[in-house]
């Protein structure tokens, strides 16, 4: 038995409340742990309405009809590949596996569409990790292989969901601000 009643569905384009809620959702819980990501309402809803576009995949997550989980995914490289953008799950529903309900949906999207793997980018502007707040360079693959978390980066998250990290661009939101690139073959 599901103790939130949770219903993961597509977003559909033409149910404009969701849409509205889904953009709430995404400027809520991003203004408190990103405030750059999305800064205002509009830029939230312009993501959620961009989901709809050609090769895009959007998903969300409702328990007792309220929009509790939302995550898109983005066609790249002639369809192989999906970068999964964005994920935002509620903070009273976090760490419920929600989350991980949403990426199982996605892989699921994905595979169907004869994709083969599922990438995303996960940022640390705030010295959440090891990889943070220093210089990268020269031996950016040696500081890359001894990451750890330093304080809830969701790299962890994404980790325990089968996602590897394969790459980081150093300095990419900032100096000594990265972003950690993972992947996952579906």
């Amino acid at each position: 038995m599901d103790p939130y009643n949770l219903i993961i569905t597509e977003l559909e384009p033409s149910n404009h409340e969701l849409i509205q809620e889904t953009a709430d959702l995404l400027y809520r819980v991003f203004s408190s742990i990103s405030p750059n990501a999305w800064p205002t309402i509009e830029t939230a809803l312009s993501e959620v309405e961009q989901s709809f576009g050609q090769g895009r995949i959007s998903i969300i997550a409702q328990s007792d009809g309220k929009v509790v989980g939302w995550v898109g995914g983005i066609q790249q490289y002639d369809g192989h590949v999906y970068e999964l953008h964005p994920i935002v799950v509620d903070i009273p529903y976090q760490r419920r596996g929600i989350g991980t309900r949403l990426i199982k949906a996605l892989e699921f999207e994905v595979r169907a569409r004869g994709a083969r793997t599922i990438w995303l980018g996960t940022d640390d502007e705030d010295g959440r990790t090891s990889v943070s707040g220093i210089d990268l360079y020269p031996d950016v693959l040696d500081k890359l292989s001894a990451i750890h978390n330093l304080y809830s980066h969701p790299y962890e998250f994404y980790l325990k969901n089968g996602f590897s990290i394969v790459g980081i661009l150093p300095d990419a939101n900032g100096y000594g601000k990265p972003d950690i690139y993972m992947a996952k073959r579906v």
